[in-house]
């Protein structure tokens, strides 16, 4: 019988003990400093859990070496992963833009099968401690738990990242493994709201409206997204905004430029503008753009585009076009992102060209596995990094050796 540690009970390391523990021959330790595990996979997709995307390919994928995904998702893809979840008891349903849920909607759902299916004589979980070191002493390692020390045969490293601190976000990982030799990328916030010094978001707190977004970084443009954008008190947020931020976070400062119409060209909404003077001359001025956008937006984009304390019949050809200008082209100075408290995944992390990619075994450390976010991978909104949690986990769990 060989002893695996599993350090850490989010999703990478449910899916790495789950693995591990189908081999009769093994005994499995899974080790969480929380009181209970999965606190992070509860709080994904707002409680629903987006657990997959049909899309997951490496082209979703962000780190030194995106590339390093391939063999996993190949070795255990999506369609595999609902397979096993399927096995597990759990239904599940297609949405938007390839989008896997739970069918009940609820994350509870995805943890519960999980822990249930945990619940073997050969796994033993150890909850509410940190591991505080992992030493390799001959034939295996000395995992600090506490006051307790688990000999282990192997070992495998699925602590998480630094985001989500509030839900259990931590540095362990890195530490861990950075003491047994492996070296660390520089690690930043992604999937985070963009923090803005202009005066708008402010006023705009709440306010939730479709966009085209375009970063710009002196003059240039780097990217562009679309998709619903939210307003809150320091900035920009939203999945369409989020996205975007792993770009701020690495690269720095840049500027945002809002495109609230994006299906209308400038031109069209000039026509608009005009028809609602020669309609409505008696309108504040301020009211122009109701109906076209969210009624506070519009009263900002007017206010932007200095048209206001007077009434519609009252505007200028050159007024409306300004306003209209403001509609297709409305600038946010970003200076960062949210910080790890709100992020949803750690940019950065444990070097992936110090592990085996078709293993997930350490290259230094033979008997030592990563899997998940303590990796330098780091996937797109809308399930990526969730599929890569499955599927890295699946391989460190199998504790193949080349």
């Amino acid at each position: 019988m060989k002893t695996i540690a599993v350090i850490g009970g989010g999703a990478a390391g449910l899916m790495a003990a789950y693995t591990a523990a189908q081999n009769p021959e093994h005994q499995v330790v899974l080790l969480e400093r929380q009181a209970r595990v999965g606190r992070k996979l509860m709080a994904t997709g707002n409680g629903r859990c987006n657990l997959s995307n049909r899309n997951a390919a490496v082209e979703h994928y962000h780190g030194e070496n995106p590339n390093f995904v391939r063999p996993a998702l190949e070795r255990f893809s999506v369609s595999d992963t609902l397979a096993l979840f399927r096995q597990l008891g759990l239904l599940t349903v297609e949405a938007e833009e390839g989008r896997f849920y739970p069918l009940s909607d609820s994350a509870n759902s995805v943890l519960d099968v999980l822990r249930f299916a945990l619940e073997r004589e050969n796994v033993r979980l150890m909850a509410g401690a940190p591991v505080t070191a992992v030493k390799r002493r001959k034939g295996g390692f000395a995992v600090t738990v506490g006051e307790e020390t688990v000999a282990a045969d192997g070992v495998i490293v699925a602590c998480g990242g630094c985001a989500g601190s509030k839900l259990g976000g931590v540095s362990d990982g890195y530490t861990l493994l950075q003491s047994l030799g492996h070296t660390r990328t520089a690690l930043h916030p992604a999937l985070t709201q963009m923090i803005s010094d202009s005066p708008y978001p402010r006023s705009l707190k709440g306010v939730r409206a479709p966009a085209k977004i375009r970063l710009e970084r002196k003059g240039k443009l780097i990217a562009e997204n679309e998709g619903e954008v939210q307003f809150t008190e320091k900035g920009i947020s939203g999945i369409a905004v989020f996205e975007l931020s792993r770009l701020v976070s690495t690269g720095g400062p840049c500027r945002a430029v809002l495109d609230f119409l994006p299906e209308y060209s400038r031109e069209e909404i000039l026509v608009l503008l005009k028809n609602r003077r020669r309609d409505c001359p008696g309108l504040p001025s301020e009211e122009v753009l109701t109906g076209a956008v969210h009624n506070k937006l519009g009263r900002v984009l007017c206010r932007a585009a200095e048209i206001i304390g007077t009434t519609a019949g009252a505007l200028t050809d050159g007024q409306l076009s300004a306003c209209a200008a403001l509609c297709k082209q409305f600038p946010l100075n970003i200076t960062g992102t949210g910080g790890f408290d709100s992020a949803q995944v750690t940019a950065g992390g444990i070097v992936t060209g110090e592990f085996n990619p078709h293993t997930m075994e350490s290259r230094k450390v033979p008997g030592l596995y990563a899997c998940g976010e303590v990796l330098d991978i780091d996937g797109d909104c809308g399930g990526y990094n969730l599929q890569w949690a499955w599927s890295s986990g699946r391989l460190a769990g199998e504790l193949n050796h080349d």
